[in-house]
């Protein structure tokens, strides 16, 4: 089993594809705070916060949630680093699949990674706690399936060279 996954599988575009679902899920995120609050770029602030707080500590938490390049930098970084993780684990399950299943898979991911990044992590980090609301399970749902349909693409853009 493991040797038929491992065979078909492309660890170069599985990081391809968490940059893309970590820039798509930030666009909609973006976008979906844009449109239903009226919150913005404090949310945006204090999510980067946040995320910082996982590599700087609890000390960047306080308000006010204002724009600090370092804390950017390292919410980015934390970010990344989990967005090409989650997509490498999630390569090695649709890499046989077809399209709409894995769109389908990546979708599933995706709110499965949700309940795991907003419930069980907010053992170790209870800040995220907060932002348990149906714009992160969207953003969630989306990144997921930005991260399959891209690893998709790209793969069988290069199986076709």
């Amino acid at each position: 089993m493991f040797s038929i996954v491992r065979s078909s599988l492309n660890l170069r575009l599985a990081v391809y594809a968490g940059i893309v679902a970590g820039v798509a899920a930030t666009v909609v995120q973006i976008a979906l705070w844009a449109g239903f609050t009226n919150d913005l770029p404090w949310v945006l602030y204090r999510d980067a916060r946040l995320t910082a707080a996982i590599l700087m500590g609890r000390e960047v938490l306080p308000p006010p949630a204002v724009f600090a390049w370092d804390v950017m930098l390292a919410a980015t970084l934390v970010h990344f680093a989990l967005a090409i993780l989650y997509s490498m684990v999630l390569a090695c399950f649709i890499s046989r699949l077809g399209t709409m299943r894995s769109l389908l898979a990546g979708i599933l991911y995706g709110l499965v990674l949700y309940g795991i990044n907003m419930h069980g992590f907010t053992i170790v980090f209870p800040w995220f706690s907060v932002v348990r609301d149906w714009i992160t399970i969207v953003t969630h749902a989306v990144f997921g399936a930005a991260m399959a349909g891209a690893y998709m693409k790209l793969n069988r853009a290069t199986s076709s060279l």
